[in-house]
């Protein structure tokens, strides 16, 4: 039996041996900024580019036969593959003939998109060669001859943003990550219901900026430990954790009875809990290695900004109740708690029981 085995092993490694010297199809997508423009230079796998055009790899590492083929392989790049400036798409490239590349086996073109000032941000998106799911392509993005970012294109991510290292670019970052934080906060139901538990009990202005001040700090201690995966709990401690620090808010609004606010506190232990699931968010934005700590100030203002917007509307509202008809405000502070506890219990039992990362 053992030469019969030593044939059998002989006859699965030689048909195995093609398939790991063949060489995996990547394509390599190098961005250069020099102020005036901005510069794009792409080399794909000729394997790639033979089966978008329907022609044989031999025909494209070819020079006199690949002639006849470039203009529609540009077309079909030019369709994949977007850039923009500031949010704005780039459609003024111009494109130069492909180079054939022999040491990748490959194809290599350029594009020169012009730029009437230096950007904030570039954006890309590469979905190159749809037929192969697994396609990535690897990004490196230069000022001058320094590589000051990296990415890998493919699957689930098929967009990169970059913002330069200059006035502009971290301008953008603050703009965008102010932005996304208020949004954040605005469509989060369970930070918007923790903080109208805080409120319904009202006080004096003072107390009430103590409260919503306290929450910011906390929140913004583990949001920025979360983002630098210095602590990261899982999603499956925080979220469930998140709902029963609503129930409690909740709760405490109903026993309180004259004794010492607390409020400060509870918002503060509970902020701590709260920042994590805003990291959760951020984390899934990409931060930008160069301007980390503008990212997460801007977050965090932008929060900040939000809370004070929900404060304002929400403390006026049950002020001018409570003016009209004391009795009608602690009905309101009531009611309101009731409805507090229910949806934190809700929530509670739908993270531990029916949430997929539990």
């Amino acid at each position: 039996m053992r030469p019969l085995s030593c044939c059998i092993t002989l006859v699965l490694l030689a048909w195995a041996a093609p398939l790991v010297a063949h060489p995996a199809p990547f394509s390599y997508l190098d961005v250069r900024l020099d102020g005036e423009a901005l510069d794009v230079r792409l080399v794909v796998h000729v394997l790639d580019a033979a089966h978008a055009l329907q022609v044989t790899e031999a025909e494209l590492l070819d020079a006199s036969t690949l002639a006849p083929h470039q203009q529609a392989l540009i077309a079909s790049l030019e369709d994949r593959l977007q850039v923009s400036a500031d949010g704005q798409p780039l459609s003024n490239g111009a494109w130069s003939s492909p180079e054939i590349v022999p040491e990748r086996h490959g194809l290599r073109l350029r594009v020169r998109y012009p730029l009437t000032r230096p950007p904030g941000s570039v954006g890309l998106s590469a979905w190159l060669f749809p037929y192969d799911p697994i396609h990535q392509t690897f990004v490196n993005v230069y000022e001058g001859e320094e590589v000051v970012a990296q990415a890998i294109l493919g699957g689930e991510r098929q967009a990169f943003e970059y913002f330069p290292g200059t006035r502009q670019g971290t301008w953008a970052v603050v703009r965008k990550f102010a932005a996304s934080g208020v949004h954040h906060i605005l469509i989060g139901p369970d930070h918007l219901l923790f903080l109208f538990g805080l409120l319904l009990l009202g006080g004096p202005v003072r107390r009430l900026i103590l409260v919503v001040s306290a929450f910011t700090v906390a929140h913004s201690i583990t949001l920025s430990l979360a983002a630098l995966n210095i602590l990261t709990p899982p999603s499956s401690i925080v979220e469930p954790a998140i709902a029963l620090s609503i129930v409690y808010v909740g709760a405490d609004n109903l026993t309180v009875r004259g004794g010492r606010d607390m409020r400060v506190w509870i918002a503060f232990a509970f902020g701590l809990i709260h920042g994590f699931g805003f990291a959760s968010v951020l984390r899934e934005m990409d931060l930008p290695a160069r301007a980390l700590g503008w990212s997460l100030f801007s977050f965090n203002l932008g929060v900040e900004i939000g809370q004070v917007l929900v404060v304002l509307i929400v403390a006026s509202a049950l002020a001018a109740v409570r003016a009209r008809s004391e009795v009608a405000g602690r009905r309101l502070a009531v009611a309101g708690s009731v409805v507090v506890i229910a949806a934190g219990t809700f929530w509670f039992i739908e993270r531990v029981f029916f949430s997929s990362t539990a």
